[in-house]
C-alpha cells in the first residue's frame, strides 16, 4: 500500500469564534498534483499553513510521508520543510537581491552552499523556466508580473523539492501569461518528480495543472476527484463554483478568513 505524501485527518482550526477548518480530510499521493478550489476566505491558505507548521491545528493530524508533523522540534520541522518548495501568490521576491540571488537564497542561507555553486544552480533553474542569463542580474522591480512568477518558480525548484506548493499561481496575470505559467508548473513538477499542491480560484488553471481537485467549503472538503470527473460530478456546490454562477446553494455570507 502506497503511503500518501501528504495526509490531513480531521483537521480543525479556528480563530476566536471564526471556524476556518472544520474537519478537513485529504490525501495527496506521491507525484500527484492536487488543486484545492473554493471561494475567498474558505480556508485554503490555512490548510497549507498547517502543513508548513506556520499554524497548529486545534484538532486532527497532519502527516508528511506517513509521519505526523505536529509537535516537531525545530530541527525536525526544518528537515520536513527542506523537502518543500513554494511559489507564493505575488512571488515574494527580495527587492534588494538580483534575480539569481533570489533563486539561490535558500541554497546559500538554508543549505550553506557557496555562492558560486548556488549561482550555477540558479542559472540552470532560470533556464528551465525560460529566463535568460541577462535576466539573472536584474532586480525584481525591473520585471513584469509574469517574469516575477517565473523567478519565483525557479526559486521553488532550486532545492529539488519533493513537494511544491503553488499559492494562486496565475493571480495578476493576463490569460496568455497565466497559461504559460500553468504549462511551466505542469512541466517543472513532472521534471523534478514532485508532488504538487495548489490553491486557486482560477478554474482554467485548476483544470490545466491538476490530476485531482478538492473543493473546500465551510471548512470541509465537500468533493474530491479526478479533474476529468469535474463537470459530471453530482455536487451542486461544486457545479455552481466551477460555472461561476451567482445563484445556487453556496452561502456567501458564511465565508471565513
Amino acid at each position: 500500500m502506497i503511503t500518501p505524501k501528504i495526509k490531513l485527518t480531521n483537521v480543525h482550526k479556528r480563530f476566536g469564534d471564526n471556524v476556518v477548518l472544520n474537519g478537513v480530510d485529504l490525501e495527496i499521493m506521491p507525484g500527484e498534483s492536487m488543486v484545492i478550489i473554493g471561494g475567498s476566505g474558505t480556508g485554503k491558505s490555512v490548510s497549507i499553513k498547517c502543513i508548513l507548521g506556520l499554524l497548529t491545528p486545534d484538532e486532527g493530524n497532519v502527516e508528511v510521508d506517513g509521519r505526523s508533523v505536529l509537535d516537531l522540534s525545530t530541527s525536525e520541522r526544518n528537515a520536513v520543510n527542506a523537502k518543500i518548495g513554494m511559489l507564493f501568490q505575488h512571488a515574494a521576491l527580495f527587492d534588494s537581491l538580483s534575480v539569481w540571488e533570489n533563486v539561490a537564497f535558500g541554497l546559500i542561507e538554508g543549505e550553506g552552499m557557496s555562492p558560486e555553486g548556488a549561482r550555477e544552480i540558479a542559472m540552470e533553474k532560470l533556464a528551465a523556466v525560460g529566463l535568460s542569463e541577462k535576466v539573472s542580474t536584474m532586480h525584481p522591480a525591473d520585471l513584469s508580473g509574469g517574469m516575477r512568477k517565473r523567478v519565483g518558480l525557479a526559486r521553488a525548484i532550486a532545492i529539488n523539492p519533493e513537494i511544491i506548493f503553488f499559492d494562486e499561481p496565475t493571480t495578476g496575470l493576463d490569460p496568455i501569461m497565466g497559461d504559460i505559467i500553468n504549462d511551466l508548473i505542469v512541466d517543472i513538477t513532472h521534471d523534478v518528480g514532485a508532488t504538487g499542491l495548489s490553491i486557486t480560484h482560477d478554474m482554467a488553471s485548476a483544470r490545466k495543472i491538476a490530476d485531482k481537485i478538492a473543493m473546500l467549503y465551510r471548512g470541509k472538503i465537500i468533493w474530491v476527484g479526478l479533474v476529468n470527473d469535474l463537470d459530471k460530478a453530482d455536487n451542486s456546490f461544486l457545479q455552481q463554483f466551477i460555472r461561476g454562477d451567482a445563484e445556487g446553494p453556496i452561502d456567501f455570507e458564511t465565508r471565513v478568513s
